[in-house]
């Protein structure tokens, strides 16, 4: 693991960098604290979406607090994790999966849990590992849209017809058959759980087939700027009760993929102003590098200024952000209040920054944000 640079806090970062590049501001602690909060409450086991942020200092916060199972979508990702953290286990989580890399993931990394959506994919499988040999094939289903943030279904799921034939596939093949499905990323309803418990329930009775795993995916959402979702008690408790509908084998897994929600406040981004133009800034981080979620997904981001010299005005105002490319569609959908004598050289901190920002950026336009800290201080929160 990379030695981690430690500042007390982001103002110490500005304070002693006087940085004109963005900086992400890790909180290892911040991020275990989240990790222990789901390993307390989730009644399985907890498997971190590595996607969602997949930097080494973020994965060895999570895997010293406990986290020992961890949902991969590529190669790449299975190295990553596999190779950093040998005692631990990577699924392939992907339901669409390159040949060449289901050979390599199993024969090199030792993967034997599957996810599939469709016959061709089983049979890819099959054909390049075989079936049975102690490997799981889990079934993903479709699960009806409850307002998420991305409706992940609208890409990926088998109907409930299409998973019974799944499940009886899987389970003549040999394989440890299993459900697992996603009510969306950032799903601000506990009825989606419900719902696909019931959805699970049917598929179950039609198939006969009794499943060794069931996964309940992510989705599980954290607070962003006028978007206050329920806490994690109440999703934990709505899929206890879609568990209590369900006849199950004794010894079936209860698993879960959370990304966003273990790492979102586990990071901050600092970037500054380059140039203001009466009530529009520029700053040095944008929509194709770590704040793409402030369109695609319409998150708002809680901000604050910092200055290294001297106390901001305490009157606000609202402010366009624009980021650095040569490109005008680089630009924040929503203004930011920030005091209204903002000016080049202040620094903006964006909070709740952890899940999809570094994971996500680009080196459109020759920008690239690629300097990390850890800082010691509390998480940038909304209001």
């Amino acid at each position: 693991m990379p030695k981690e640079a430690l500042f007390p806090s982001v103002r110490a970062v500005v304070e002693t960098l006087k940085p004109s590049y963005p900086v992400y501001c890790l909180r290892p602690k911040e991020i275990r604290r989240c990790a222990r909060l789901f390993l307390d409450q989730f009644p399985g086991r907890v498997l971190y979406a590595t996607k969602c942020n997949p930097h080494p200092i973020v994965l060895n916060a999570l895997y010293k607090e406990g986290i020992r199972h961890f949902d991969t979508a590529s190669l790449t990702e299975v190295a990553l994790i596999r190779e950093s953290f040998p005692d631990v286990d990577a699924y392939f989580m992907h339901p669409v999966k390159v040949r060449a890399s289901i050979q390599a993931a199993h024969d090199i990394y030792r993967v034997d849990h599957w996810v599939i959506d469709h016959e061709n994919e089983l049979r890819k499988i099959v054909e390049v590992c075989g079936g049975g040999d102690g490997q799981v094939m889990l079934v993903r289903l479709a699960t009806k849209a409850f307002g998420a943030a991305f409706e992940l279904s609208n890409k990926f799921g088998a109907s409930a017809e299409a998973a019974v034939d799944l499940l009886r596939m899987s389970a003549r093949e040999g394989f440890q058959c299993g459900l697992a499905f996603h009510v969306g990323s950032q799903c601000r309803n506990p009825e989606a759980f419900r719902d696909a418990f019931r959805i699970v329930k049917g598929v179950l009775e039609a198939s006969g087939v009794h499943i060794h795993y069931l996964d309940v995916g992510g989705g599980f959402p954290v607070p962003y700027v006028d978007d206050n979702p329920p806490p994690l008690e109440d999703f934990v408790g709505a899929i206890k009760e879609g568990l209590a509908l369900l006849r199950v084998r004794g010894d079936c897994v209860l698993m879960c993929e959370p990304g966003r929600s273990l790492v979102a406040s586990g990071s901050s981004l600092l970037t500054q102003i380059q140039l203001r133009k009466e009530n529009a800034l520029y700053i040095n981080d944008g929509i194709y590098h770590s704040l793409s979620e402030t369109v695609a997904a319409h998150i708002r981001h809680p901000a604050r200024l910092i200055r290294a010299i001297g106390t901001p005005s305490e009157t606000m105002r609202p402010y366009t952000i624009f980021g650095p490319t040569c490109d005008s569609m680089d630009v924040l959908p929503y203004t930011i209040d920030l005091p209204e004598d903002a000016r080049e050289g202040d620094w903006i901190e964006f909070g709740q920054a952890g899940a999809y920002t570094n994971a996500t950026r680009t080196n459109f336009n020759g920008f690239y944000p690629e300097t990390f800290v850890t800082v010691d201080d509390g998480p940038l929160l909304p209001a």
